[in-house]
Protein backbone atom coordinates (compact mmCIF):
# COMPACT_ATOMS: atom_id res chain seq x y z
CA UNK A 1 0.00 0.00 0.00
CA UNK A 2 1.28 3.27 -1.46
CA UNK A 3 2.35 5.79 1.86
CA UNK A 4 -0.44 8.14 2.71
CA UNK A 5 0.57 11.83 2.60
CA UNK A 6 -1.46 13.37 5.49
CA UNK A 7 0.70 16.94 5.09
CA UNK A 8 -0.59 18.36 2.19
CA UNK A 9 -4.14 19.25 1.70
CA UNK A 10 -6.76 17.34 -0.36
CA UNK A 11 -9.33 18.10 -2.41
CA UNK A 12 -12.24 16.34 -4.55
CA UNK A 13 -12.65 17.36 -7.81
CA UNK A 14 -15.13 15.87 -10.00
CA UNK A 15 -12.96 16.04 -13.40
CA UNK A 16 -11.04 13.67 -14.95
CA UNK A 17 -7.12 13.74 -13.58
CA UNK A 18 -4.18 13.32 -16.03
CA UNK A 19 -0.94 14.06 -15.96
CA UNK A 20 -1.12 18.49 -17.16
CA UNK A 21 -4.57 18.16 -17.49
CA UNK A 22 -5.98 21.84 -15.90
CA UNK A 23 -9.12 22.22 -14.15
CA UNK A 24 -10.90 25.03 -13.51
CA UNK A 25 -12.21 24.58 -9.63
CA UNK A 26 -15.93 25.98 -8.84
CA UNK A 27 -16.75 28.89 -6.87
CA UNK A 28 -17.01 27.14 -3.41
CA UNK A 29 -13.60 25.85 -3.83
CA UNK A 30 -12.11 28.67 -5.42
CA UNK A 31 -13.32 30.24 -2.28
CA UNK A 32 -12.16 28.16 0.36
CA UNK A 33 -8.57 27.96 -1.17
CA UNK A 34 -7.85 31.51 -1.38
CA UNK A 35 -9.98 33.31 1.24
CA UNK A 36 -10.05 30.91 3.85
CA UNK A 37 -7.08 28.87 3.59
CA UNK A 38 -5.30 31.97 1.65
CA UNK A 39 -3.23 29.41 -0.79
CA UNK A 40 -1.55 31.68 -3.36
CA UNK A 41 -0.35 30.31 -7.02
CA UNK A 42 2.23 27.67 -6.63
CA UNK A 43 0.81 26.10 -3.69
CA UNK A 44 0.36 22.08 -3.87
CA UNK A 45 -2.38 20.05 -3.13
CA UNK A 46 -3.71 16.39 -3.55
CA UNK A 47 -6.62 15.69 -5.68
CA UNK A 48 -8.81 12.69 -6.26
CA UNK A 49 -11.97 12.14 -7.81
CA UNK A 50 -13.08 8.33 -6.98
CA UNK A 51 -12.01 6.96 -10.33
CA UNK A 52 -8.18 8.10 -11.58
CA UNK A 53 -6.50 7.87 -8.52
CA UNK A 54 -4.38 10.60 -6.73
CA UNK A 55 -2.16 13.52 -8.17
CA UNK A 56 -0.48 15.97 -7.07
CA UNK A 57 -1.51 19.62 -8.35
CA UNK A 58 -0.50 23.25 -7.84
CA UNK A 59 -2.75 26.16 -8.16
CA UNK A 60 -2.33 28.29 -11.23
CA UNK A 61 -3.89 31.47 -12.47
CA UNK A 62 -6.94 32.23 -14.41
CA UNK A 63 -9.34 34.64 -15.79
CA UNK A 64 -11.18 36.99 -13.04
CA UNK A 65 -12.83 35.39 -10.21
CA UNK A 66 -11.42 31.88 -11.44
CA UNK A 67 -9.67 29.98 -10.36
CA UNK A 68 -7.10 26.62 -11.92
CA UNK A 69 -5.06 23.77 -10.64
CA UNK A 70 -2.61 22.09 -12.66
CA UNK A 71 -2.11 18.68 -11.98
CA UNK A 72 1.44 17.38 -12.24
CA UNK A 73 2.05 13.54 -11.16
CA UNK A 74 0.40 10.55 -9.85
CA UNK A 75 0.90 10.30 -6.34
CA UNK A 76 -1.32 7.36 -5.41
CA UNK A 77 -3.27 4.50 -8.50
CA UNK A 78 -6.58 4.06 -7.86
CA UNK A 79 -6.98 0.69 -6.07
CA UNK A 80 -10.44 -1.38 -5.88
CA UNK A 81 -12.70 -0.20 -3.52
CA UNK A 82 -14.13 -2.06 -0.66
CA UNK A 83 -17.38 -3.75 -0.71
CA UNK A 84 -19.45 -2.85 2.43
CA UNK A 85 -22.76 -1.52 2.32
CA UNK A 86 -24.41 0.41 5.20
CA UNK A 87 -28.21 0.68 5.86
CA UNK A 88 -29.42 2.67 8.47
CA UNK A 89 -32.52 4.54 10.21
CA UNK A 90 -31.79 8.32 9.77
CA UNK A 91 -31.29 10.09 12.49
CA UNK A 92 -31.19 14.12 13.40
CA UNK A 93 -28.52 16.39 11.74
CA UNK A 94 -25.16 16.11 13.72
CA UNK A 95 -25.75 12.90 14.82
CA UNK A 96 -26.41 12.07 10.90
CA UNK A 97 -23.06 13.81 10.30
CA UNK A 98 -21.12 11.87 12.55
CA UNK A 99 -22.65 8.70 11.10
CA UNK A 100 -21.80 9.17 7.80
CA UNK A 101 -18.58 10.65 8.52
CA UNK A 102 -17.45 7.63 10.41
CA UNK A 103 -18.80 5.32 7.87
CA UNK A 104 -16.90 6.73 4.77
CA UNK A 105 -13.21 6.58 7.48
CA UNK A 106 -14.46 2.96 8.48
CA UNK A 107 -14.63 1.73 4.67
CA UNK A 108 -18.44 1.69 4.01
CA UNK A 109 -18.96 1.83 -0.34
CA UNK A 110 -22.34 2.83 -0.07
CA UNK A 111 -24.35 4.36 2.44
CA UNK A 112 -28.16 3.00 2.35
CA UNK A 113 -30.78 5.31 4.85
CA UNK A 114 -34.01 2.88 5.70
CA UNK A 115 -37.32 3.55 6.82
CA UNK A 116 -38.30 1.57 9.62
CA UNK A 117 -41.37 1.63 11.71
CA UNK A 118 -39.28 3.28 14.69
CA UNK A 119 -37.38 5.64 12.85
CA UNK A 120 -37.96 9.02 14.36
CA UNK A 121 -36.28 11.41 11.63
CA UNK A 122 -37.91 10.02 7.92
CA UNK A 123 -36.71 13.48 5.97
CA UNK A 124 -32.72 13.32 4.31
CA UNK A 125 -30.43 16.55 3.13
CA UNK A 126 -28.62 14.24 0.46
CA UNK A 127 -26.67 17.17 -0.47
CA UNK A 128 -25.14 17.58 3.11
CA UNK A 129 -24.97 13.62 3.38
CA UNK A 130 -22.93 14.15 0.26
CA UNK A 131 -20.71 16.94 1.60
CA UNK A 132 -19.89 14.94 4.90
CA UNK A 133 -19.04 11.91 2.56
CA UNK A 134 -16.37 13.97 0.59
CA UNK A 135 -15.35 15.81 3.54
CA UNK A 136 -14.23 12.27 5.47
CA UNK A 137 -12.39 11.02 2.57
CA UNK A 138 -10.44 14.32 1.76
CA UNK A 139 -9.31 13.99 5.46
CA UNK A 140 -8.99 10.43 5.52
CA UNK A 141 -6.77 9.92 2.30
CA UNK A 142 -9.75 7.57 0.90
CA UNK A 143 -9.60 7.26 -2.77
CA UNK A 144 -13.01 5.38 -3.59
CA UNK A 145 -16.04 8.01 -2.72
CA UNK A 146 -18.74 6.03 -1.25
CA UNK A 147 -22.01 6.02 -3.23
CA UNK A 148 -25.25 8.01 -1.08
CA UNK A 149 -28.94 6.16 -2.31
CA UNK A 150 -32.00 7.41 -1.92
CA UNK A 151 -33.98 6.41 1.07
CA UNK A 152 -36.17 3.30 0.95
CA UNK A 153 -38.77 1.71 3.36
CA UNK A 154 -36.90 -1.22 4.72
CA UNK A 155 -39.38 -3.45 3.28
CA UNK A 156 -38.49 -2.51 0.07
CA UNK A 157 -34.77 -3.07 0.86
CA UNK A 158 -35.16 -6.65 2.27
CA UNK A 159 -38.00 -7.81 -0.97
CA UNK A 160 -34.99 -6.53 -3.28
CA UNK A 161 -32.20 -7.97 -1.23
CA UNK A 162 -29.76 -9.65 -3.28
CA UNK A 163 -29.41 -13.32 -1.88
CA UNK A 164 -25.55 -13.48 -2.49
CA UNK A 165 -24.62 -10.35 0.22
CA UNK A 166 -24.92 -11.31 3.70
CA UNK A 167 -26.51 -8.95 6.26
CA UNK A 168 -25.51 -8.49 9.29
CA UNK A 169 -27.71 -6.63 11.77
CA UNK A 170 -27.78 -5.04 15.41
CA UNK A 171 -30.43 -6.57 17.61
CA UNK A 172 -30.77 -6.37 21.20
CA UNK A 173 -32.79 -9.84 21.02
CA UNK A 174 -29.74 -11.81 19.48
CA UNK A 175 -29.83 -14.87 20.83
CA UNK A 176 -25.73 -15.14 20.92
CA UNK A 177 -24.58 -12.46 23.14
CA UNK A 178 -20.82 -12.31 21.74
CA UNK A 179 -20.63 -10.58 18.36
CA UNK A 180 -17.25 -11.78 17.68
CA UNK A 181 -18.82 -15.99 17.90
CA UNK A 182 -21.88 -15.04 15.96
CA UNK A 183 -19.64 -13.44 12.81
CA UNK A 184 -17.04 -15.97 12.71
CA UNK A 185 -19.80 -18.63 11.78
CA UNK A 186 -20.29 -16.38 8.84
CA UNK A 187 -16.77 -15.88 7.64
CA UNK A 188 -16.82 -19.37 5.67
CA UNK A 189 -19.11 -17.96 3.04
CA UNK A 190 -17.41 -15.27 2.33
CA UNK A 191 -20.06 -13.37 1.04
CA UNK A 192 -19.93 -9.16 -0.10
CA UNK A 193 -20.93 -7.67 2.82
CA UNK A 194 -24.15 -5.27 4.40
CA UNK A 195 -24.35 -3.87 7.88
CA UNK A 196 -27.89 -2.46 9.14
CA UNK A 197 -28.43 -0.11 12.38
CA UNK A 198 -31.68 0.18 12.94
CA UNK A 199 -33.58 2.90 14.68
CA UNK A 200 -33.30 3.63 18.80
CA UNK A 201 -36.81 1.84 19.15
CA UNK A 202 -35.14 -1.09 17.12
CA UNK A 203 -36.98 -3.29 15.00
CA UNK A 204 -40.34 -4.48 15.85
CA UNK A 205 -41.53 -8.09 15.05
CA UNK A 206 -42.36 -8.05 11.54
CA UNK A 207 -39.35 -6.35 10.55
CA UNK A 208 -37.06 -9.01 12.40
CA UNK A 209 -39.06 -11.86 11.14
CA UNK A 210 -38.62 -10.58 7.69
CA UNK A 211 -34.77 -9.47 8.30
CA UNK A 212 -34.70 -13.10 9.43
CA UNK A 213 -36.07 -14.30 6.76
CA UNK A 214 -32.90 -13.78 3.69
CA UNK A 215 -31.22 -16.66 3.14
CA UNK A 216 -27.77 -15.21 4.49
CA UNK A 217 -28.03 -13.11 7.83
CA UNK A 218 -26.01 -12.37 11.10
CA UNK A 219 -27.96 -11.09 14.36
CA UNK A 220 -25.81 -9.51 16.74
CA UNK A 221 -25.82 -8.18 20.22
CA UNK A 222 -23.46 -4.88 20.98
CA UNK A 223 -23.15 -5.97 24.55
CA UNK A 224 -24.73 -5.16 28.02
CA UNK A 225 -25.10 -1.80 27.04
CA UNK A 226 -27.51 0.51 25.46
CA UNK A 227 -25.38 1.80 22.95
CA UNK A 228 -27.04 5.30 21.15
CA UNK A 229 -27.07 4.38 16.75
CA UNK A 230 -24.49 6.29 16.04
CA UNK A 231 -22.41 4.56 18.58
CA UNK A 232 -23.84 1.64 17.63
CA UNK A 233 -22.88 1.93 13.69
CA UNK A 234 -19.57 2.71 14.63
CA UNK A 235 -19.03 -0.45 17.23
CA UNK A 236 -20.45 -2.67 14.58
CA UNK A 237 -19.10 -1.43 11.62
CA UNK A 238 -15.19 -2.04 13.44
CA UNK A 239 -16.61 -5.63 14.51
CA UNK A 240 -17.77 -6.73 10.74
CA UNK A 241 -14.25 -5.43 9.21
CA UNK A 242 -12.28 -7.00 12.22
CA UNK A 243 -14.10 -10.37 11.80
CA UNK A 244 -15.16 -10.49 8.40
CA UNK A 245 -13.66 -7.45 6.54
CA UNK A 246 -10.26 -5.64 5.45
CA UNK A 247 -9.07 -5.93 8.67
CA UNK A 248 -7.93 -9.35 8.55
Amino acid sequence: MTRYDFTTRRLFVEAPLAAEALISLPAPQAHYLRNVLRLSDGAELLVFNGRDGEWRAALAPGGRKQTNLIVRTQTRVQEPPGDLHYLFAPLKHTRLDYVVQKAVEMGVSRLQPVLTRYTQAERLNAGRMQANVIEAAEQCGILAVPEVAAPLKLEAALAAWPAERLLIFCDEEAPVQDPLAALSAAAKHRLPLAVLIGPEGGFDAAERAALLALPHVVQISLGPRILRADTAAVAALALVQAALGDWR
